[in-house]
């Protein structure tokens, strides 16, 4: 059964909702393509496994965008990436023990 001529129009309104860091501008001039396009190549290249040299690419298209006003500033901490000495900080460090000391 068609809902085509009924009252209302069948039309439901959704209201859209914002991306989690807010809105951005689009890159309309092209200043980080080419950044992009590394990217999406080294993605195609791996098969969409996440190594580090396309998360590198990711990090550098991200300075692009940081660098010219297309994205808030931001540490990379907080997109996500890690620098490569935080793996080994992040270790909680073994405190020293004594053979058969019982720890709680």
């Amino acid at each position: 059964m068609s809902t085509f001529g009924s009252p209302g129009g069948g039309s439901i309104a959704t209201k859209p909702t914002p991306p989690q860091r807010g809105s951005f501008p689009l890159d309309h001039e092209g200043e980080c393509k080419q950044v992009m396009i590394d990217y999406l190549n080294c993605i195609k290249k791996v098969k969409g496994v996440n190594e580090d040299e396309c998360r590198s690419l990711a990090k550098s298209y991200l300075a692009c965008r940081m660098d010219r006003n297309l994205m808030a500033k931001d540490d990379f901490k907080n997109l996500g990436f890690q620098e490569p000495g935080d793996k080994a900080r992040d270790k909680p460090k073994e405190e020293a023990r004594k053979p058969g000391e019982l720890r709680w």
